[in-house]
């Protein structure tokens, strides 16, 4: 149960910030934890969320990189609140240009994304990606990403608004199930890199479009799958499942510089779906796991 409480303000210790929040993005996995069905549970009470944006209210000893007043987004704290305390390393700075919305879009999508593309997948410059789901949050990310980088990518969607976003971000769009005009598009060479947001779906229809040593990182999926390892075998491909988190600080350091390079630049431009006001957090644990998203879900405190 989400439950909108009025609790004592809270004030930052050592090494730590608080952030007004401005909003909060919500995440598949913010679901997860509510129902108790992910992996590593919090004690309860708890807060949810892991990524938002704001303004900097206060600092900690030992708090050297943001100010007062900063505008800034967080990754990896907990969010649905209207005062948020984060370790520094948590918070990352904010362009004047970019939308608190947009910002609180950054966190876990982004990390998400960038984790599969280059930490897990390996893709270099000129491979071919495809992007299952990529009118979704992550899925956009990827996009981006894939702007900033060079990257050959295609995205799948299951709705005309989906493949029209997808194609807005200069990409082609296909259905999910449009393997031969996929497979078409790259020239007979298959895929790279798959990311795949529903592994209980589409696993298995994955494994043949792959290139030789070609990779499946899978980001989501909701239950179990049958594929044929011959499919692996004759392509020495691999599958990698991948869960946010596991970044260690050098790699989070990448992941945000990366970012930062894509928001001066403009590749990197988080898009929102829908905005819902923080009371109806429950309405958009419901929102967000229905099919045919176009962007990020927020709340806005």
């Amino acid at each position: 149960m989400l439950t909108l409480k009025e609790v004592p303000d809270p004030a930052p210790g050592p090494g730590e910030v608080l952030v007004r929040i401005r909003a909060a993005g919500v995440n598949p996995v913010d679901t997860y934890i509510r129902a108790g069905s992910y992996g590593s549970l919090p004690s309860l009470p708890y807060i949810p969320g892991h990524d938002g944006a704001g303004e900097v209210v206060a600092t900690g000893d030992g708090v050297s990189r943001v100010r007062l007043g900063d505008r800034v987004y967080l990754d990896g704290a907990h969010s649905y609140a209207t005062l948020a305390v984060a370790p520094e390393s948590a918070v990352w700075a904010l362009p004047g240009d970019v939308s608190f919305a947009q910002g609180a879009a950054i966190g876990i999508p982004y990390a998400t994304a960038y984790r599969a593309l280059f930490l897990l997948g390996g893709v270099k410059p000129g491979q071919w990606v495809l992007v299952h789901g990529a009118s979704g949050a992550v899925g956009l990310a990827a996009l981006q990403f894939g702007r900033l980088h060079g990257l050959s990518m295609i995205g799948t969607a299951g709705t005309e608004a989906g493949r029209k976003l997808i194609e807005d971000q200069g990409y082609a769009a296909f259905g999910h199930a449009d393997w031969e005009a996929m497979r078409a598009a790259t020239g007979g060479h298959g895929f790279d890199l798959i990311l795949e947001v529903a592994a209980h779906l589409s696993l298995g229809q994955d494994l043949p479009a792959l290139a030789h040593g070609g990779r499946v990182v899978i980001i989501g999926s909701r239950g179990p799958v049958e594929i044929n390892p011959r499919d692996l075998m004759s392509r020495e491909a691999a599958v990698l499942g991948l869960m946010q988190g596991f970044n260690t600080p050098a790699e989070r350091r990448a992941i945000h510089q990366d970012i930062a390079r894509g928001l001066q630049t403009g590749a990197i431009r988080p898009i929102i779906a829908r905005e819902f006001p923080l009371s109806d957090a429950a309405d958009a644990h419901e929102a967000v796991l229905k099919p045919g998203a176009l962007g990020k879900i927020v709340l806005m405190p």
